[in-house]
Order: C-alpha cells, then sequence, then structure tokens
C-alpha cells in the first residue's frame, strides 16, 4: 500500500477541482452568493449555540444535540467552502494529495456523525413525547453524553476506513476532479485499476451508515406519530408535532440528498447533478438548520428576544 502511495505522487501529486464556477456563465456573482450564504451559515450556527449555553432554560437533551448538530454544521461547510472561495478569487484550482485526504476525511466523519445525530435526536424526541415521565432519567447527562460520543466515534470509523483505501489507489487518468472539493464517488473516477469490488463495500457500508439511523428514526416517529394521535390536548398535539416535523425536515433534507450520492447507481450520476445535490446538503443544509429550529421553536425565539432586550438596555444604559 505505501509503494502505491509512493507511485502515485512521484510525477505529480495534486489534483485540479473543477468545481462549481467553472460550470457557471457567473461565476463571480455565485462567488459572492456562495460567501453571503457561508457567513449565514457560520453566524446562524454559532449564534445558536451561544443561546443555548447562555440560557439556562435551553439545557436539556434536546438542545445538547442541537449544539452539537449546529458544531457539526459549522466544521463541515468549513471544510469545503472556505478553500473553493479562495481558490476562485486566487485563480487557482489545485489542491495536493495529503489536503485532498484530510478534507475527504473530515467530511466522511462529519457526515457520517450527523447521520447517528439525528438517529439520536429521534430517540430523544421519542423519549420525551412517548415516556414523559421517565424522560428525566432515560435521557440523564450521562446518557446525552454517551450517544454523542458514540455519534462521533461511528463517524470517523467512516472517515478512518474510506479515506486510506480511496487515496491509495493509483490515479494515471485525468488529475481532474469534476466536484468542488474531494468526495470519495468523484476521486475514484480517476483510478485507473478496478474499483467495483471497492464501490461494492463502501455501498454496503453506507447502507448500513443510512438503513441503522433511518430505522431508528422511522421507529422513533412511528411511536411518536401514534403517541400525539391519543393525546387529548390540542395544544400538547401542536407543540409535539412542531418540534417533530422540524427535525424530520432537516431528516429529509439530509438523508435524501446523501442516499442520491452514496445509493443510487453510477448510470443515474452526472459531474453536474452530483455537484448541485452535494451543494444541497454541504452548503445549503447548514444554513437551513438554524433557522428550523429557531423559528419553528417558541423557546428559541424567546430566548433570543430576551438575549436581544438585554442587549437594548445594556446599550441605552451606556448612553
Amino acid at each position: 500500500m505505501e509503494n502505491t502511495w509512493v507511485a502515485n505522487h512521484t510525477v505529480r501529486s495534486d489534483f485540479d477541482l473543477v468545481g462549481l464556477f467553472s460550470q457557471s456563465k457567473h461565476p463571480a456573482l455565485l462567488c459572492v452568493v456562495i460567501f453571503v450564504v457561508f457567513l449565514m451559515a457560520l453566524s446562524g450556527n454559532t449564534m445558536l449555540i451561544l443561546l443555548i449555553h447562555y440560557d439556562v432554560h435551553l439545557h436539556n437533551p434536546m438542545y445538547f444535540f442541537i449544539t452539537q448538530l449546529s458544531l457539526m454544521d459549522v466544521m463541515y461547510i468549513s471544510v469545503t467552502v472556505p478553500k473553493m472561495l479562495m481558490d476562485q478569487v486566487m485563480g487557482v484550482n489545485k489542491i495536493s494529495a495529503p489536503e485532498c485526504g484530510m478534507q475527504m476525511f473530515l467530511y466522511l466523519t462529519l457526515v457520517g456523525s450527523e447521520f447517528f445525530l439525528l438517529a439520536a435526536m429521534a430517540y430523544d424526541r421519542y423519549v420525551a413525547i412517548c415516556h414523559p415521565l421517565r424522560y428525566p432519567i432515560l435521557m440523564n447527562h450521562r446518557v446525552c453524553l454517551i450517544l454523542v460520543s458514540s455519534c462521533w466515534l461511528l463517524g470517523s470509523v467512516d472517515g478512518f476506513m474510506l479515506t486510506p483505501v480511496t487515496m491509495t489507489f493509483p490515479f494515471c487518468r485525468s488529475r481532474e476532479i469534476h466536484h468542488f472539493f474531494c468526495e470519495v464517488p468523484a476521486v475514484m473516477k480517476l483510478s485507473c485499476s478496478d474499483t467495483s469490488i471497492y464501490e461494492t463495500l463502501m455501498y454496503l457500508c453506507c447502507v448500513l451508515m443510512l438503513l441503522i439511523p433511518v430505522t431508528i428514526i422511522s421507529s422513533s416517529y412511528s411511536f411518536i406519530l401514534f403517541t400525539i394521535h391519543r393525546m387529548k390536548s390540542a395544544e400538547g398535539r401542536k407543540k409535539a408535532f412542531a418540534t417533530c416535523s422540524s427535525h424530520m425536515t432537516v431528516v429529509i433534507l439530509f438523508y435524501g440528498a446523501a442516499m442520491y450520492t452514496y445509493m443510487l447507481p453510477n448510470s443515474y450520476h452526472t459531474p453536474e447533478n452530483d455537484m448541485i445535490v452535494s451543494v444541497f446538503y454541504t452548503i445549503l443544509t447548514p444554513v437551513l438548520n438554524p433557522l428550523i429550529y429557531s423559528l419553528r421553536n417558541k423557546d428559541v425565539t424567546k430566548a433570543l428576544k430576551k438575549m436581544l432586550n438585554v442587549e437594548f438596555v445594556f446599550q441605552e444604559t451606556i448612553k
């Protein structure tokens, strides 16, 4: 494996990222739009993290998981977008093999972790709605830490499994990656060796990575919907449904795009479609998550108004 790695980099050790801007008629405008979206994602998720940290009323398991989701979103949008924007501004589209491998590993780890985190969040909602009296015991701080740590660990396993194997294949075709970052399927297309066995194993791995969380999520929400249907209080039904629908919106957006990328056969893929789908869950989802969880959540909007009022009073006092 080490000899293969050396052979790959003896002549040329970098790749060319043929990204979004090469497909656009107005690359400068697209660059500005993506930069604005990137800033919105960073500010929105950072604000949500700080809001949950400083407001004691939001110190419960659901918001602890939302904090982790926002942290993952900030990290994985930062893995891909700054490099893409800098390349456009500098007029450079190269990425070295070590940088490509690191980007691939971080991306796989963060996305894999988010798969399992969304499942943990679904289980949290199941316990809160179906077993409210036992909720403080079943979802105590220790359990939450174990669940979150497991999500990060399982995500890193995905990164450690796929990245070294992908990067040690011989790349003797064009070094142009038809993507805006080093995503596994896009890099694999450059290999001149037979990758069919690896692609089958990767497919099975991705099926497991998706199947386990999807099973937990679908089971949790089946019980939740049954419990909501039996609720006598209209206000209770409305609150439970609002909380769950927010989470389900995030799940559908994220898992739908991931299933397209990693589970559909190659015949359904084109470089242009792959990039569009990747934009959806690497750039747009991190922007949408804080909006979904704040605008549709009365506790978060109340805490935000409280924080803004405190800042306003503080400024008035200084004047």
